[in-house]
């Protein structure tokens, strides 16, 4: 079942837009790779100067939950960590009528 995932970045200040060079930069890599990844698009808060969001589609929970293990593990987001104040905050969503 289709999902959807939002996280937000929480930037250190004034490093936004090299937090948003390396999430591209990781997706654009590694994301046609990464099985039941649909895609993403990153997007800035427009009442923060130090958030991004990132919303991203996924074919499972399962399949998301597997790559986020994967990237963890193998060290993909330090580069990210480093520039980010605070865990990013994660929420995965699916659509009411995709209910089973």
């Amino acid at each position: 079942m289709a999902i959807r995932v939002i996280i937000e970045f929480q930037a250190k200040p004034g490093t936004r837009a090299e937090l948003a060079g390396r999430l591209e930069s990781i997706m654009e890599r590694l994301g046609p790779n990464i099985p039941g990844f649909r895609g993403s698009v990153l997007h800035e808060a427009l009442d923060s100067p130090d958030v991004l969001v990132e919303i991203a589609d996924w074919d499972s929970a399962d399949a998301q939950a597997a790559a986020v293990e994967q990237a963890v593990d193998s060290g993909v987001y330090a580069p990210v960590f480093e520039l980010v104040a605070a865990p990013p905050r994660a929420v995965r969503v699916r659509q009411l009528d995709d209910r089973v």
